[in-house]
């Protein structure tokens, strides 16, 4: 309670509780705001500041699909547990601090936060918040939040660190989206993003010519194309793979499937889950809006960042900044 704020008047306004047991979690009841009177359910310990239907329904479908697909004791490896790391390039001990992981989606870098000792808050706009909940739920220091990049439900200055993985490509303004979340890190505090990178090799990745039949088109449906799809092409290129493997994965890539065999040493039932997962992500998104490395720079000099960093890295771009 101390930390929410009424996203829809967006000056910090306190919210304050209807209904349910007050205490250090509210599980069930309604938040309302004292000045616009807009009431937002809690519901299963989630505060609710977003419709149950938005554009990111596709990606509530995938990670309450595939919520134990990334986990680091699902697929055998640790490589969230490293990207985290190494994305972040934050000590390991953080206790005392306040984080905001915007975007959580599944939560398969929740963990990985809250071992470091800090407070952290999760937040998604899609369903996806149920499934970070049931895997992460077990940290005393891990809350759950469902709302809205652009209008975020939080005091301003509130967080000592941000980090937002794999979420700005997908949303409908990417740069708006990055910008929306400045206000809520205090001043010195540090913000890591990352963000699809475009290059001349973009425009050879086959997805992106399927993408204009497949986004948008309800989740449960578009789920059974997509297997069907990706079986048939999944087979055909794992034969390959005995005969050229870099053929095989050139393929893949051309007709837009996910394929990381050869990448990743996970158990094969896990690579071709892993590997459905990542088609389905990558196909029925409404937005995937792909970035240089120079226009995120910009963002972050728009922001009035310091000690700024955009590079290749993880997940195309990486970008690093404090808040002045």
């Amino acid at each position: 309670m101390e930390y929410l704020a009424c996203p829809r008047c967006g000056d910090g306004t306190v919210l304050r509780l209807e209904g349910g047991a007050p205490g250090p979690e509210i599980t069930e009841g309604n938040l309302e705001c004292p000045s616009c009177s807009t009431r937002y359910p809690v519901l299963d310990g989630i505060p609710r500041f977003v419709p149950p239907r938005n554009y990111a329904d596709s990606f509530g479908f995938q990670w309450n699909l595939f919520d134990k697909t990334q986990m680091e004791d699902h697929w055998g490896a640790n490589i969230s547990q490293q990207r985290f790391e190494r994305e972040t390039g934050w000590p390991a001990d953080l206790k005392g601090d306040l984080i905001l992981e915007a975007g959580c989606g599944m939560g398969r870098f929740t963990a990985h936060a809250a071992a470091t000792g800090a407070e952290i808050t999760c937040i998604d706009y899609s369903s996806a918040i149920d499934a970070a909940n049931r895997n992460n739920a077990r940290f005393p220091n891990v809350h759950f939040v469902q709302g809205d990049i652009y209008h975020l439900p939080f005091k301003l200055g509130l967080f000592d660190r941000l980090y937002c993985f794999g979420v700005l490509q997908h949303c409908p303004d990417p740069k708006r989206a990055f910008l929306s979340l400045v206000p809520f890190v205090r001043s010195g505090g540090h913000i890591v993003a990352d963000v699809y990178r475009f290059f001349w090799l973009t425009l050879l990745n086959g997805y992106y010519y399927i993408r204009p039949f497949t986004k948008g088109r309800d989740p449960a449906a578009l789920f059974r194309w997509v297997r069907t799809y990706f079986d048939l092409v999944y087979t055909f290129t794992g034969f390959l793979r005995g005969i050229h493997a870099r053929t095989s994965s050139r393929i893949s890539f051309l007709l837009g499937i996910a394929d990381y065999r050869g990448v990743f040493d996970i158990a094969p039932d896990r690579m071709r889950e892993l590997c459905l997962l990542d088609t389905f992500d990558r196909l029925s998104p409404a937005h995937d809006h792909p970035q240089t490395v120079a226009a995120v720079k910009k963002w972050l000099q728009e922001a009035g960042l310091k000690e700024i960093a955009v590079h290749p890295g993880y997940n195309g771009i990486e970008a690093h900044g404090r808040k002045a």
